[in-house]
């Protein structure tokens, strides 16, 4: 009976929430409430919940800092040299502008942020590929597959979801991971540089003089506003200007190519070093594990807004231009305490795992890791990371056991199948991508979705290939 309601209620929280009849929050806390008080035990869900909370807090923690570091490290101006970098590099050139694309992607992913991802890169590189008369669809998709493999980042989401699920440090889940992940970002690049070799040849390399348009329209994009006191376009994308004293010769940032707009009030060019290093001793601290991630993005959140912003209504500024995403992230993290502590507390997981164990060929017990691997590409595609990492994993992660799999294996081959998710129609990301870059959506999946596949597919075999799973 109770392998019966399991499978239940999950089937209803994937549907209600793929249906957006609820919202994921609130799936996450009524629908598990309701199963507890179906099974027969409802006066021990305070029991649950308290026990998940408890278990979820330094996740919790970790997203919330990490996204108030790397939001404020935008707002400074950390990432701008980078831009302007990729935006000189690529010039005219078709394959230098993919290749850039997928650079530029992949480096601003490290706010763990889908949109604000997408909002820069395509901000940053759209003209080019208007003006250069090239393909939107390779943007998208590009952008799409790098982005996914850098939302494995431990502040990103899945991963922080496979910990919560499972109950184990999201470090283990990602550390060891690097080198495989490291694989598929190699592959998007690789990826990148064979379309842009398509592009180049389809185009040829024109110089900017020839490919300039007279435009005068200009685009601002605002990313973050957080009220009244927070108007500062983060993102500038200027289409035009090539007037009489223009120079068709200048650097493409010069010229209208801008991705971060250069005069917003948050800059701080003159601590531009200091927040390098801060970011770079951050991240070398998570790799060596000299402090607990949560800890590290605490200090690091409470630093960098101290130095950058020694003003209170200054700091008030940025956090509260940061509130949302850190709301949305931690509320689902918290509201999963009820999930996960109803599917374990009632033994609903441990009876699922049982047929589950039963289900699976023998032959196939001890590549558990092999198969939650191939199945997080297609299931992290039809339905929500939360329907994935809360619903699903934690039985394949008891089957897993049965076998002798351990619990991180499962974990660490769980996040295989970012690549293509971040090209799910249930990604509201996406549709930020698709809309800026005036991409229809079935163009963008049709495009997309082979190479995201063979991205998770690299990411999954670099994986075993280096005994990781």
């Amino acid at each position: 009976m109770l392998t019966i309601l399991g499978f239940v209620m999950i089937a209803t929280f994937l549907v209600l929430i793929m249906m957006k009849k609820m919202s994921p929050i609130a799936a996450l806390v009524l629908i598990p409430a309701l199963f507890c008080v179906f099974v027969g035990k409802g006066a021990h869900l305070g029991d649950y919940v308290l026990e998940g909370v408890g278990n979820l807090a330094p996740t919790a923690a970790m997203l919330m800092f990490a996204i108030v570091y790397f939001g404020v490290m935008i707002d400074v101006g950390l990432f701008d040299p980078i831009v302007r970098g990729i935006l000189r590099f690529c010039k005219a050139d078709p394959m230098r502008v993919v290749v850039g694309t997928a650079v530029l992607a992949a480096i601003v992913s490290l706010d763990g942020d889908g949109s604000t991802t997408f909002m820069i890169t395509v901000s940053a590189m759209y003209p080019l590929y208007k003006r250069l008369k090239m393909s939107l669809v390779v943007m998208t998709g590009v952008a799409a597959t790098a982005n996914g493999v850098m939302n494995t980042l431990p502040w990103g989401g899945p991963t922080a979801r496979a910990a919560t699920a499972l109950k184990v440090d999201a470090a283990d889940i990602f550390v060891p991971m690097i080198p495989a992940l490291a694989m598929g970002l190699v592959a998007v690049f690789l990826l990148s540089y064979a379309l842009g070799l398509r592009e180049r040849k389809r185009l040829g390399v024109l110089s900017l003089d020839e490919v300039l348009e007279k435009e005068t329209a200009a685009e601002t994009v605002l990313v973050g506003a957080g009220g009244d006191d927070d108007r500062t376009p983060l993102i500038k994308r200027t289409t035009g200007g090539v007037g009489a004293d223009a120079d068709p010769a200048q650097d493409p940032e010069d010229d209208g190519f801008q991705g971060l707009d250069p005069h917003r009030a948050t800059l701080r060019p003159k601590l531009y070093w200091f927040n390098a290093g801060l970011t770079v001793l951050l991240l070398t601290a998570m790799i060596m594990e000299w402090l607990p991630i949560p800890v590290l993005f605490l200090l690091g959140a409470a630093l960098a807004l101290t130095v950058n912003f020694p003003h209170m209504p200054d700091q008030k500024a940025r956090i509260g231009a940061h509130a949302e995403n850190v709301l949305n992230v931690t509320g689902m993290v918290f509201a999963a305490a009820v999930f996960t502590g109803v599917l374990t507390g009632t033994g609903m997981v441990e009876h699922m795992a049982d047929w589950l164990v039963g289900a699976v060929p023998e032959g196939m017990g001890p590549h558990m890791g092999l198969v939650t691997g191939l199945l997080s590409i297609p299931l992290t595609y039809f339905m929500s990371n939360d329907g994935f990492y809360f619903g699903v994993l934690p039985v394949l992660a008891e089957a897993g056991q049965a076998h002798g799999v351990s619990t991180l294996e499962i974990a660490r081959a769980s996040i295989a199948g970012q690549a293509l998710h971040m090209s799910s129609p249930l990604v509201p990301a996406v549709y930020v991508l698709v809309g800026m870059a005036k991409v229809e959506f079935g163009d963008h999946t049709r495009f997309t979705v082979k190479w995201a596949v063979l991205t998770s597919l690299v990411v999954l075999g670099a994986g075993i290939l280096f005994g990781i799973i």
